[in-house]
């Protein structure tokens, strides 16, 4: 058996059914072999990079392990941006490439990289195999490393030769299995004792309550505090719970901000969260002042980087939840119910043809369960502002990283995993135009998709970010305007142009939605009003000053 078909092999008992990437001469072994295996569909991307953020989404959403590949040299380069990206969002993704024959190394052969130590600040594991009987056994210790204790990306690097070369008999592993994190139960007993003494508090949940959110609501029903989120969260529970109190962070809320600026909590319970600039209003130091502080996560090297921690658990946070709320109970919790949360008024859509309103009466449109996975723009920060969680699980946010065209690979990632799901993708035009090719794939796999690309015909970030900070932007931030439903329209792919609101009807929506594949729905729209960034447009007014 060829070392490749070996790795496939093991691959396909790991429940692995999609490999992302491109074929080319240093990995075509491994794509030949699949051509016998019809277990596992090759998803055969328009460049590298939107196949890690296809792989990537795939892994969040499927909750397994996931797979891309890319050739040596350009093809792992490529892929390195959504290696990192995966490794912020602590997703198990091997990442396989290609690499020139054993006896060519140094010689300065064609493609030729050494993407072993490239990879290896951006992934759990990082080799290059030169020996085709080691081949097997690298890819499983590298997939054990990627699913165990923090999960992350990790690199395997393979020679063609090494992928050709036979092997006898090879033994393929059983899949491995993840040890849980397992809180010390000293440590949550302190910390029950310490919450329970408060009568005041918020709970602040980062990303890493995903899949926790039933014990995150329970817990917060509990304690009778309100729950407030990062804009990475946004989308895990339904804003109308009676303690979600909103988004506190980049294009966060006034009243979220209002509770950590101005309010008399008396703990603050940090749930999955790294407290980075995006999740924190630029590391806002009200948000532990005061208040004794507990943070929740199974990364110990999120403790105490920036803001001083009471009490540090770690362990996986669905255990540490469950744990809590059984020594909470123990001590007489639930209190006596607090006041409910004032709610603030929900935005109203009006006439105007402006950013909020074509958002609004998007969502208006579509299912409750769409799932948005958003883009990085000037956009992302009214999505977060004024889009309404109307279900679970129903925004991918990727802000923290900020890979512009991340949300275009991520919808395909996302569907492929959840396929009954309906999936939006919200973009701009200078998202699109690095990775908007990838309608294409998602055409070719007959994966119904809506990609609606806000195009204003400029850099928006780039250009809200200039005037705030210097009053004035290059003129290079702006292009001529194109039609990218045109585009969409030359590849055959269903599209609309809106160009007012009124064109955003039901009916046309509907439409694009019931296609059989993808769909594209272009908004030409120049928006001057300043994007809803909350206490980022403070910083970006004052730089330098």
């Amino acid at each position: 058996m060829k070392a490749a078909r070996a790795v496939l092999e093991y691959l396909k008992g790991q429940g692995v059914r999609h490999i992302f990437g491109i074929p080319a001469g240093s990995v075509n072994v491994l794509f030949d072999q699949l051509v016998e295996m019809p277990e596992i569909t090759p998803v055969v991307t328009k460049h590298e990079g939107a196949a890690s953020y296809m792989a990537a989404a795939y892994a969040k959403y499927s909750n397994q392990m996931s797979v891309v590949i890319g050739c040596s040299g350009p093809g792992g380069t490529n892929l390195v941006t959504g290696a990192a990206n995966a490794m912020r969002e602590h997703l198990p993704v091997l990442f396989l490439t290609g690499a020139v024959p054993v006896n060519t190394l140094g010689l300065n052969a064609s493609q030729e990289l050494n993407a072993e130590p490239v990879f290896r600040p951006v992934t759990k594991y990082s080799v290059m195999v030169r020996e085709s009987k080691d081949l097997l056994a690298e890819v499983v210790k590298a997939v054990e490393i990627a699913i165990s204790g923090v999960p992350g990306p990790v690199h395997v690097a393979m020679p063609i030769d090494v992928q050709q070369g036979e092997i006898d008999h090879p033994i393929i592993p059983a899949p491995p299995r993840r040890a849980p994190m397992v809180p010390e139960l000293d440590v949550i007993k302190r910390v029950a004792e310490e919450l329970a003494q408060r009568e005041k508090g918020y709970i602040f949940a980062g990303q890493g309550v995903r899949g926790s959110v039933d014990q995150l609501l329970e817990l917060g029903e509990l304690l009778n505090w309100p729950i407030l989120t990062s804009p990475q969260a946004k989308g895990f529970f339904p804003e109308e719970h009676p303690l979600s109190a909103g988004v506190f962070g980049f294009a966060g809320h006034e009243g979220a901000s209002a509770l950590i600026n101005e309010g008399d909590g008396q703990a603050l319970l940090i749930i999955g969260s790294s407290l980075g600039e995006t999740a924190t209003n630029n590391w806002n130091m009200n948000l532990t002042k005061n208040r004794f502080c507990v943070q929740m996560d199974f990364d110990e090297t999120v403790f105490n980087r920036k803001y001083e921690i009471d009490i540090p658990v770690l362990g996986d946070i669905n255990l540490s939840l469950m744990f809590l709320m059984e020594e909470l109970k123990a001590l007489g919790l639930p209190k006596a119910g607090a006041a409910a949360l004032e709610k603030p008024q929900e935005y109203k859509v009006t006439e105007e043809y402006n950013t909020q309103n074509v958002l609004k009466t998007l969502q208006q449109h579509l299912p409750a369960d769409t799932r948005y996975t958003v883009d990085i723009g000037e956009f992302m920060s009214y999505v977060i502002h004024y889009m309404k969680v109307l279900d679970y699980n129903t925004f991918d946010i990727n802000v923290h990283f900020g890979a512009m065209g991340s949300g275009i690979g991520s919808a395909i990632g996302a569907k492929l995993a959840d396929p009954d799901r309906p999936v939006a993708c919200i973009t701009g035009d200078g998202c699109f135009f690095m990775h908007g090719m990838e309608i294409l794939t998602a055409k070719e796999y007959k994966l119904p998709i809506l990609f609606v690309i806000m195009n204003n015909a400029r850099l928006g970030m780039v250009y809200h970010g200039h005037e705030l900070q210097y009053k004035r932007s290059h003129a290079s931030f702006g292009q001529q305007p194109i039609s990218i439903a045109a585009m969409a329209a030359a590849m055959d792919i269903p599209s609309l142009r809106v160009n007012e609101l009124t064109d955003l009807s039901e009916d046309a929506l509907r439409s694009l939605m019931n296609t059989g594949g993808p769909a594209v729905l272009e908004i030409a729209l120049v928006d001057n009003n300043t994007p809803p960034m909350g206490d980022r447009v403070k910083f970006l007014s004052s730089f330098g000053k």
